[in-house]
């Protein structure tokens, strides 16, 4: 089974009500695609994460948010309460992407002043405490280098149906040994699939990537080169940020980026290179995207966040190639029928 999240559209200044109506079109597109939920970003120039959530619970039926979540900004007792509050009021649970503190301008702008390493040890600590308040099983107590809890519980104890998916992100091995220490998923952002090496490298792993696919290869690429043009302004940006940002995965891909600029058959970069999107896209014919996704898949792949997606059409696209991705056997996106290679 291959569990599909999307992304829910990044605060860009637009009119509040504009933006607001966005939000939640794209999650019922999402709803009504299947697809599990949808992630939200959080970061010093985002809607705050937890607000932009409760909106589009209240506007759909099963809709989960995967919420990105930064020790920087709430105590992981708040988290807890969080979640335990929108799974009592909406009975609605509520996934957790956790990440070790985003741009390093935005810590500096919060006074976090820790090595790389030291983040991932106190997210660590973060998600231990988050995830044994929301066992509720007995009070939770936890003296640890960055947080300290005696006996905490929660008020209103989570159902246990209700229990939150949690991811960590990154692909450094401090992210590594962090999600191997909370014995939960990993999400990171994917090289080309060649580049891995070992019978699953990506076992226990959740990809974010960009789909553009249509029934033929030539019909996808108009798209894609339509919706990322040549940029040489935003190719400069990317530099100069590259420069500046110390993430691990940032400065591989950005490597990857620069040595081999064309499309490396259905994966391409250049979204990526022009500063448009973090996430590497797969380009191409239904079949074409669907073969390279099982390779993911054949990797240990089970978990897919799909970049932001212009319109529900896009989304009907990019869930067709996936549905292509099974390796011999079926597929079976969330709230579809089984569809055969």
């Amino acid at each position: 089974m291959l569990t599909v999240y999307t992304t829910m559209p990044e605060w860009d200044g637009s009119a509040p009500a504009e933006y607001r109506r966005d939000m939640i079109a794209h999650a019922r597109w999402s709803e009504e695609a299947g697809c599990r939920g949808a992630l939200v970003f959080s970061d010093n120039e985002q809607l705050e994460a937890w607000t932009a959530a409760q909106l589009i619970v209240a506007h759909t039926e099963m809709f989960i948010p995967l919420i990105a979540v930064n020790p920087v900004y709430m105590h992981p007792f708040s988290v807890a309460q969080m979640v335990s509050a929108i799974g009592v009021l909406h009975q609605r649970t509520v996934d957790l992407n956790l990440v070790s503190g985003g741009f390093e301008v935005h810590r500096r702008k919060l006074g976090c002043r820790l090595d790389h390493g030291q983040r991932y040890e106190r997210l660590t600590e973060y998600g231990q405490i988050i995830k044994s308040l929301l066992a509720g099983n007995r009070p939770t107590s936890q003296r640890g280098a960055y947080y300290t809890v005696e006996a905490a519980s929660l008020a209103q104890p989570l159902d246990p149906g209700l229990t939150p998916r949690i991811y960590v992100s990154g692909a450094s091995e401090d992210c590594i040994r962090a999600q191997r220490n909370l014995a939960i998923e990993r999400l990171t952002y994917p090289r080309e699939p060649g580049s891995y090496a070992g019978v699953t490298p990506l076992a226990a792993c959740g990809v974010r990537i960009g789909i553009i696919a249509r029934e033929d290869s030539a019909s996808a690429w108009r798209v894609a080169r339509r919706r990322f043009p040549y940029d040489p302004s935003g190719e400069q940006a990317h530099d100069w940020a590259s420069k500046l940002v110390k993430s691990h995965w940032h400065k591989q891909q950005s490597i990857d980026a620069l040595a081999d600029p064309a499309p490396n058959g259905a994966y391409w970069l250049y979204p990526f290179r022009a500063y448009r999107t973090f996430a590497p896209y797969l380009v191409g014919s239904y079949a074409e995207v669907g073969e390279l996704f099982a390779r993911y898949r054949d990797q240990g792949v089970r978990t897919v966040i799909l970049d932001h997606f212009p319109d529900p059409d896009e989304l009907h696209h990019a869930l067709m190639a996936l549905a292509r991705s099974s390796r011999p056997a079926t597929v079976t996106l969330p709230g579809a029928a089984p569809s055969a290679r």
